[in-house]
């Protein structure tokens, strides 16, 4: 019997519909449940074909477990290696070479020291940084969110640079991106499961969380596609099984503004009913999927063509 787990946190109505679909779909030799756990030793399987992660970015020692049931064999979804080393500042750096259009964005440096380190950890950083050509290249309106952080927090919006030099005083030893305001016409947030597929959902980041998916524009044919194609060339690049991918217009333009989102919401309160039954059917049918296809002693995991062009040295486009 192969098993497919869901391993997450507080979480409740997508998970336990996604244990149902699967169940219900009665595929010969596959189940499904909530990931148990009883101890982790090293080189061990994990007893799954499947598991799909929708906490491990919040709880360290399951992605530890991860990572050993993955060398073991089961796939992960997403794969827990990557997505330590993923954050969005290399995202946006990647689109950059892959021909995908992303707001103006810079690092910066976190305002206090962090644990650890002087200021002669530092020896290599200028001071004062070239804060002219920063705000020059980035402009105002900005946004600052962490460079890593997801869920909303610690997102400021400024709109001057003494904005910026008060709000920036606020993030103690969070590595910060300030990125460009993109002033857009319509936005939409993207399901893409399995890399193969897309459910592109108007979205008005503008609204309260709950009415955020009641927005009142429809995009045309070929408005769809293009975004199909830019969420696809994402995901293909990343090796994100299961990713949400946030665009928004500006002059014709789709911009791709977040899309490192391995545990993107599912809540059916939040997403909505049409939205809540694709992701569920979608999901269930790529995680039975994987578990047909999953090899014992195998790597069942997703790579991204960033990793397997640059392994075979071959360039990006």
């Amino acid at each position: 019997m192969k098993k497919i787990g869901i391993l997450h946190g507080k979480e409740r109505s997508f998970p336990e519909a996604l244990v149902e679909r699967i169940n219900s779909k009665q595929v010969t030799g596959v189940t499904a449940e909530s990931v148990s756990i009883n101890k982790v030793i090293q080189g061990e399987a994990s007893g799954y074909a499947v598991i799909i992660d929708r906490i491990s970015q919040d709880v360290p020692f399951y992605r530890a477990f991860l990572k050993n049931a993955a060398l073991c064999g089961t796939a992960v979804i997403n794969n827990p290696f990557w997505w330590s080393a993923d954050e969005k500042f290399f995202n946006n750096c990647l689109s950059t070479k892959i021909g995908v259009p992303v707001p103006k964005t810079v690092i910066l440096p976190s305002y206090k020291l962090p644990d650890d380190t002087t200021a002669a950890s530092f020896s290599n950083l200028a001071y004062p940084l070239d804060w002219k050509g920063i705000f020059d290249y980035v402009g105002f309106p900005a946004y600052m969110k962490p460079f890593a952080g997801g869920g909303w927090k610690n997102v400021y919006k400024l709109d001057s640079i003494q904005d910026f030099y008060t709000k920036h005083a606020e993030t103690d030893q969070l590595v910060m991106l300030l990125q460009e305001e993109i002033v857009f016409t319509e936005y939409y947030r993207c399901y893409c499961i399995g890399g193969k597929h897309v459910r592109i959902m108007p979205y008005e980041p503008r609204n309260p969380h709950h009415l955020r998916y009641v927005a009142d524009f429809t995009p045309s044919p070929e408005r769809l596609q293009q975004m199909e194609e830019i969420v696809l060339k994402i995901n293909h690049f990343l090796g994100y099984d299961f990713n949400t991918v946030e665009l928004a217009i500006r002059d014709g333009i789709p911009y791709a503004i977040d899309f490192c989102n391995p545990a993107p919401d599912a809540e059916r309160t939040s997403v909505g009913e049409d939205n809540f039954a694709w992701v569920v059917e979608t999901s269930a049918n790529y995680a039975i999927e994987k578990a047909l296809a999953q090899e014992e002693g195998k790597d069942n995991l997703t790579w991204g063509e960033y990793i397997k062009r640059s392994s075979a040295k071959i360039p990006l486009i």
